[in-house]
C-alpha cells in the first residue's frame, strides 16, 4: 500500500523544477508511504512520477518505486496489492523462459505482465486492489488505472497555471494542490452533491477541473492527445447482468459451501504479508465471518481490534469482545468518549482532502489508529451488506414502493401538485415557526415521494441526506450521477437486487471504501476487503435473492457459514452499524466548535450557503426538537475543510 502522484507538463521544461515539485507533491502524502520515496522524470517529454512506499511485500530495495521495466520501456508507480501475482509470474515464465526476477514484489510482476500481455489483458488477470500510473516511453503515453470496485483512489485533471498547462494526478487531492499555481475553484454542483449524499460521487470532486477516476477504468493521456481517453476493463453492470443470466441452480447447502470456499480462498490470499497483520472486528456478521475464517487458517491468534462508546445504543464492543473470546483472538478494544472524538475532528479535513461527511469517519479513524500500533495490515468485512442484502433500507423501500405503485401515477402526480400548490415548492423557509416548517417539510417531502415514477427515484429520495440541496448552496445545482440517468443497465433484477446494485456502484466505492482507505492510510495502515474479490462478487450476484434473504434473515448464507464457528447467540441480533452519537455531541462538548463554523456572519461572508437556513437548522437542533445531523454534518465538514485551505 502506497501513495503516488505526478504530472504531465505542457510548458517549457526549464520553467519548472521537476525534482523539487515532485518531492513537494509526494511529501504531502507521506502518511500513505512513510517507508521509502522515489521520483522519476523526463524533462524533455514533460513527465514526472513520484511515489511514497508503505512496504508490505518485499521489504528490500527491490521493491523501490518508481520502478522501470526490464526492457526499459515502462515506468510505474503503484498503490495496492496484487494478491495473485505469484500465479501471474508462473504464467509469464511459461511464455518467457529467460525472465529473471530482481525481487518478489507485485510491482515487478505488474511491469512484466504488461510487457508480456499488454495493459488491458494484464488488468483482467489481476486479483487485488490497486491504482497505478504507468509511463510508456515508446509512445510517450501516460496510463492511469484503478481497481474493479474502487478500493484505491486516483484523482486527475488538466490544470491551467501561470507557467503552462499541466495534467495532474495522484492518490489524494492534497498532492495535486502542491503543484505551483494550483488554484482551482470550488464546484458548487459537487458541493450540492455533498449535502445530498454526505460524499461527492465520482467522477466529481470538490474542484471544478479535477476528477476521480471511476473503478474498473483506464485513462490514457499524452501531450499529443490531451483529451483523456477513458475505457473500462471491468464493467460492474455487465458483471451483474451476466451473473443473473447464469443463475446458480444448485441447492442451498451447495451455495453456502461454494461461498465459504471462495471467501476462504480470498482470505488466504489476502493474509499474505511480510509485516504484522490483523482484522477489524465490530461484532457484526460480516467482520465476524472474516475473522472466523482467518482464525481457522492461522496457527496463532489473529490480532483483532474494535472500539466502543459508552452511550446507550451505540456500543457493539461488548459483542466483539465475546466473539473474540470464543475464537481466542488476540483482542484489543478501546472505548471512545466525546472528548476523544473532539481531538480527531480537526484532522478530518486533512484526512479526507475534500469535504466528506459520513460521521462514522470518526470511529474508522480511531480504530485504524488503534490497530496501527500493532499491525501494518488489517482485513475488514466491508461489502457484505451490498452483496447479501444487509441493509434494512432495502426492504423498507421495497415495501413502500409496493404500496405506492398500487396507486396510478397520474393520481399520485395530481396529489403531489395539489400539495405543492398549497404549500409552495421550497422545503426551506426562514420566516415561519418551527411547527409550521416541520409540517411543510413532511408534506412536501411526501409529495415528492408520491411523484416517483419507479423504485430508482424512490430510493434516490430516501437515501438523500438533504432534500433540495441546491436551495441551500448559493448558485447550487445538482450534477448528474450514477444514481440518476448515468446509472448502468443491470438487467432483470427484482426491486431489492436493484437497490443492492445501486449501492455497489455508488455508496460502496464513494463512501464506504473512501472512508476506510483515507482513515487507515492516514495511520500508514493497509486495509484489505476479502468480500470484494471479483470472483466472490460474480458468485454472489448469481445467487437468487431467496438465497440471500431467507426465513426473515438477511445475509442468510453468511449466517450459515458463521454458525459453524460461533454460537448464534453471540452474533444474531438487530443490526446496529458502526455509528456514533454525533448528534448528541453537537449539543454538548462539540457545541463551541460547531457554533464557530456555523456563525451566520461568517457563512454569509464566505458565500457558499444560505446563512438563514443554516442558522435555523442549527437552532432547531440545539433546542432538541429536531435531530438535524444529516443536514448539519455536511455543512460542518465543508466549513472545517474550507478553514484549512
Amino acid at each position: 500500500m502506497c501513495g503516488l502522484t505526478g504530472f504531465l507538463f505542457e510548458g517549457k521544461g526549464d520553467s519548472l523544477n521537476f525534482e523539487s515539485n515532485l518531492k513537494k507533491m509526494s511529501d504531502a502524502i507521506i502518511h500513505r508511504g512513510p517507508d521509502d520515496s522515489g521520483q522519476w522524470f523526463d524533462i524533455l517529454n514533460g513527465i514526472g512520477l513520484a511515489h511514497r512506499r508503505l512496504a508490505i511485500l518485499d521489504l528490500s530495495k527491490a521493491g523501490h518505486q518508481p520502478m522501470i521495466s526490464r526492457s526499459g520501456r515502462y515506468v510505474i508507480t503503484f498503490n495496492g496489492e496484487i494478491y495473485n501475482h505469484k500465479e501471474i509470474r508462473i504464467q509469464i515464465e511459461k511464455i518467457n523462459h529467460s525472465v529473471i526476477w530482481k525481487g518478489h514484489s507485485d510491482t515487478e510482476t505488474i511491469l512484466e505482465a504488461i510487457e508480456t500481455f499488454g495493459l488491458q489483458e494484464s488488468l483482467q488477470k489481476f486479483t487485488g486492489m490497486f491504482a497505478f500510473a504507468i509511463w510508456d516511453k515508446k509512445n510517450n503515453l501516460l496510463s492511469l488505472a484503478r481497481d474493479r470496485v474502487g478500493e484505491k483512489p486516483m484523482y486527475y485533471g488538466w490544470h491551467k497555471t501561470t507557467i503552462g498547462n499541466v495534467f495532474l494526478y495522484g492518490s489524494e487531492l492534497k498532492a495535486l494542490k502542491c503543484f505551483p499555481g494550483f488554484n482551482s475553484q470550488i464546484d458548487r454542483g459537487s458541493l450540492s452533491l455533498l449535502l445530498k449524499h454526505a460524499y461527492i460521487p465520482d467522477p466529481y470532486t470538490i474542484y471544478e477541473d479535477i476528477f476521480c477516476l471511476e473503478p474498473g477504468n483506464i485513462l490514457q493521456v499524452s501531450l499529443n492527445k490531451k483529451e483523456p481517453q477513458i475505457s473500462k476493463y471491468w464493467d460492474h453492470g455487465q458483471v451483474i447482468r451476466e451473473a443473473k443470466n447464469s443463475i446458480f441452480k444448485e441447492d442451498l447447502n451447495s451455495a453456502v459451501q461454494r461461498l465459504e470456499d471462495l471467501i476462504t480462498k480470498s482470505i488466504k490470499m489476502q493474509m499474505i504479508s511480510d509485516v504484522p497483520l490483523g482484522a477489524f472486528l465490530s461484532g457484526g456478521v460480516d467482520s465476524s465471518t472474516i475473522v472466523s475464517l482467518m482464525q481457522a487458517q492461522s496457527s496463532t491468534p489473529i490480532k483483532t481490534f474494535t472500539i466502543g462508546f459508552n452511550e446507550k445504543g451505540f456500543d457493539e464492543a461488548q459483542y466483539a469482545k465475546s466473539i473474540a473470546k470464543h475464537l481466542k483472538t488476540d483482542h484489543t478494544e478501546l472505548y471512545v468518549t466525546a472528548e476523544d472524538a473532539m481531538k480527531v475532528i480537526p484532522e478530518m479535513s486533512s484526512i479526507y482532502c475534500e469535504p466528506f461527511a459520513d460521521p462514522t469517519q470518526i470511529p474508522n479513524y480511531i480504530v485504524s489508529k488503534l490497530a496501527s500500533k500493532d499491525v501494518k495490515v488489517v482485513l475488514s468485512g466491508d461489502g457484505g451488506d451490498e452483496l447479501f442484502a444487509g441493509y434494512n433500507r432495502y426492504f423498507h423501500v421495497s415495501n413502500l414502493w409496493d404500496n405506492l405503485s398500487n396507486v396510478p401515477l397520474p393520481i399520485r402526480n395530481a396529489l403531489s401538485r395539489i400539495i405543492k400548490l398549497s404549500l409552495g415548492n421550497s422545503i426551506y423557509t426562514t420566516n415561519t415557526s418551527d411547527i409550521i416548517n416541520s409540517f411543510r417539510r413532511k408534506f412536501i417531502s411526501g409529495s415528492n415521494v408520491l411523484g416517483c415514477k419507479n423504485i430508482d427515484e424512490l430510493y434516490n429520495h430516501v437515501i438523500s441526506q438533504v432534500q433540495s440541496p441546491e436551495d441551500i448552496v448559493l448558485n447550487g445545482y445538482l450534477r448528474n450521477t450514477k444514481l440518476d440517468s448515468s446509472k448502468p443497465y443491470f438487467g432483470n433484477l427484482d426491486d431489492i437486487e436493484l437497490l443492492m446494485a445501486t449501492d455497489s456502484i455508488n455508496y460502496l466505492p464513494d463512501d464506504i471504501l473512501a472512508k476506510v482507505d483515507r482513515a487507515a492510510m492516514r495511520n500508514s495502515l493497509e486495509t484489505r476487503v476479502p468480500f470484494l474479490d471479483h470472483d466472490i462478487i460474480k458468485f454472489a450476484w448469481s445467487l437468487p435473492i431467496s438465497y440471500k434473504y431467507r426465513e426473515g434473515v438477511s445475509k442468510w448464507p453468511l449466517h450459515q457459514i458463521l454458525k459453524k464457528h460461533i454460537p448464534e447467540k453471540l452474533y444474531k441480533r438487530e443490526k446496529m452499524g458502526f455509528s456514533v452519537p454525533i448528534h448528541e455531541w453537537l449539543r454538548g462538548p462539540m457545541k463551541g466548535w460547531s457554533e464557530d463554523l456555523l456563525n451566520k456572519n461568517r457563512i454569509k461572508k464566505e458565500g457558499y450557503f444560505n446563512e438563514l437556513i443554516v442558522e435555523k437548522k442549527w437552532k432547531e437542533h440545539l433546542s432538541g426538537n429536531r435531530n438535524n445531523i444529516t443536514f448539519l454534518w455536511p455543512v460542518l465538514m465543508f466549513q472545517s475543510w474550507l478553514d484549512n485551505q
